[in-house]
């Protein structure tokens, strides 16, 4: 092999490389954004990640919600009605949230079964569910109550 065709191939070779560090580095970056969207009775059986950004859906628990009186701490469990949810959650509830009502939250998992919110998603009429939730849902719910 001539001089000229060793350093091409040694400059090929630089590129490759280059391009699968930066595809690594992307895939790996990106890979801890990823918000997965579990159910309560997936939390439950250990299914979710701990100490890692979940979505987790389902049904406000009639009875439920707790305020303090004195901050914006909430606490209401969420339910797929196979298994509950306890949330914890410090901000504003969005307008339409009420017991009895689909959610999504945004949060991480902690060791003892607790999801710490960061955001709470409320649906944005009586007819809309978020895809997942209704997924969760399907067959669990008392009848009537979801639109299919």
């Amino acid at each position: 092999m001539n001089a000229k065709r060793k350093q091409r191939l040694y400059l090929i070779l630089g590129l490759v490389v280059l391009a699968a560090i930066a595809v690594g580095l992307t895939l790996y970056s990106l890979s801890s954004n990823i918000n997965l969207f579990f159910s309560p009775a997936q939390i439950a059986s250990g299914e979710a990640p701990q100490d890692r950004q979940i979505r987790a859906g389902g049904m406000v628990k009639a009875g439920s919600v707790h305020r303090d009186s004195e901050s914006l701490d909430v606490s209401f469990v969420v339910t797929d009605y196979e298994s509950d949810l306890e949330v914890r959650y410090s901000g504003i509830l969005p307008d339409l949230f009420r017991e009895g009502q689909g959610v999504v939250v945004v949060g991480e998992l902690n060791g003892s079964g607790l999801l710490r919110a960061d955001q709470v998603l409320a649906k944005h009429d009586e007819n809309y569910m978020p895809p997942e939730v209704a997924e969760a849902l399907k067959g669990k719910m008392p009848t009537g109550t979801i639109d299919e």
